[in-house]
């Protein structure tokens, strides 16, 4: 299996650690009704769960660009180096979250979206 594809595994990890620093070391986390526990969770704790949520919006059209490319037989180190480039971006973007860098999050996440432009452009050409 190539980079490119496990990227999309990677990539499909990532909101799993942003909700691990939302829940991580609090006692009185609500497992009986978590999401209601997270929506009421302000400071660090409600950017890292709004980092998850992104994530999870951002994966679906990273994982189709990756999909799209691989199927299209873009060359594959273009494929590896996009997907690198997305998987340090949102992971980036997830620290920025956490620390409330908000000029520098708004930067990680545009290059994870170029570089999703860049995976459909690359199968186009």
């Amino acid at each position: 299996m190539t980079l490119g594809l496990w990227s999309i595994f990677c990539a499909g990890l990532l909101p799993y650690f942003a909700t691990a620093f939302a829940k991580w070391g609090f006692e009185n986390y609500d497992n009986n009704n978590p999401r209601q526990w997270l929506a009421n969770q302000t400071g660090f704790r409600a950017r890292a769960n709004a980092a998850q949520a992104n994530c999870f919006e951002s994966f679906p059209f990273f994982a189709a660009a990756i999909l799209v490319a691989t199927y299209m037989k873009a060359p594959q180190v273009d494929i590896n180096l996009l997907a690198i480039t997305y998987l340090l971006a949102r992971a980036s973007y997830i620290a920025c979250y956490l620390l409330d860098k908000a000029s520098l999050r708004s930067l990680c996440w545009l290059v994870g979206m170029l570089s999703i432009t860049g995976l459909f452009v690359i199968s186009a050409i």
